[in-house]
């Protein structure tokens, strides 16, 4: 059998996160990291200088030479960078969100599911090792609460916190509870920008299940995390440091006697740690990019779920905007990657 041959890949954007596309990419087995396009020459230079990977002038001619790319640009380019890919049939991982609005979204998966290229979303989180850890024990998720809590940053400060630190973890209730979200409400505040500061945002599924979502980008201190009660007990997530808990109802528990008076919480819950392989997220997701690619696995996160999460975030934003009709026009457009 014939060896199969290195996927030759691009990064389309050197910004912050750009940067570790082009870092990690430089050794993932089976990939050939043909070079990089950064609009801004000085940084170009930089980066090409540090990393010691080619600066291409042009995007088209990176597009030429790649089977795939990573496109990590503003979202607002998404749209016309991913166009001009997918239109040559290249594979892409377009960086959350997958687009600006739901109808540049919906003419990008078109465009893909014509010319036959494969299109993930980047929702790393996906990748975080407590959620990876976490997912074999999850089973019929009734009630999920996530608080992701940031210090202010300028950047990614030109747009909602929904779009720019929530839409993780739409995705992530998504995938733990599964099924399609029925209804949303939500309220917001301004506090350092134009734009919403604080979220929070209650989200009920067909099936009854409930997530309540808080994101922030005024705190003190950084935290992600994420708990998940179901009929079988609660799971603590801190996505922060990788690690969960899994409080399970024992097996052995004699409810009558328990009801007979205050008893410690061993007595009828087992302590699980959650446990997954080591792994940095973005070299997990370009691994899982790579495999679809090659035909070795399905996608992970598809593009189909990025329109998803993107749909379910801009409800959140209109229905805050509601109540607070003050916000600044301009809301809708996403932070950039």
């Amino acid at each position: 059998m014939a060896k199969q041959s290195n996927t030759r890949v691009g990064v389309i954007g050197a910004g912050a996160l750009g940067y570790h596309h082009v870092r990690i990419l430089r050794d993932v087995p089976g990939t050939e990291l043909v070079g990089f396009y950064e609009t801004r020459p000085e940084r170009a230079s930089a980066v090409a200088q540090e990393l010691g990977v080619r600066a291409y002038e042009r995007l088209d001619e990176l597009l030429d030479a790649v089977d795939a790319a990573t496109i990590v640009v503003p979202t607002p380019a998404h749209y016309e960078v991913a166009k001009a890919a997918l239109r040559r049939g290249k594979h892409l991982l377009i960086e959350k969100p997958i687009a600006a609005t739901l109808e540049e979204a919906d003419e990008l998966l078109a465009i893909a599911k014509q010319s036959g290229a494969i299109v993930q979303t980047g929702h790393v989180e996906r990748f975080n090792r407590a959620i990876r850890a976490a997912l074999p024990h999850v089973e019929n998720a009734r009630f999920i609460e996530s608080d992701r809590l940031a210090p202010f940053n300028p950047r990614g400060a030109d747009v909602a916190v929904v779009l720019d630190l929530m839409i993780h973890d739409i995705d992530l209730v998504r995938t733990l509870v599964g099924g399609h979200i029925k209804d949303v409400s939500a309220v917001g505040v301004q506090v350092l920008t134009p734009f919403v500061d604080i979220a929070n945002a209650r989200l009920r599924f067909e099936d009854g299940a409930v997530a309540n979502i808080t994101a922030s980008r005024v705190s003190r201190e950084r935290m992600r995390k994420v708990r998940i009660f179901q009929e079988s007990g609660y799971l603590s997530l801190d996505l922060g440091a990788g690690e969960g808990e899994f409080f399970r109802l024992r097996r052995d528990v004699d409810f009558a006697e328990l009801a007979k008076g205050a008893q410690a919480i061993e007595a009828f819950v087992e302590r699980v740690p959650l446990t997954a392989p080591e792994g940095e997220p973005l070299r997990l997701e370009f691994e899982s990019f790579l495999a679809a690619v090659q035909g070795r696995a399905p996608v992970t996160v598809s593009g189909g779920d990025g329109r998803e999460a993107l749909a379910v975030a801009l409800k959140i934003v209109s229905e805050i905007e509601r109540t607070l009709p003050s916000l600044a026009a301009g809301t809708h457009v996403a932070a950039g990657a």
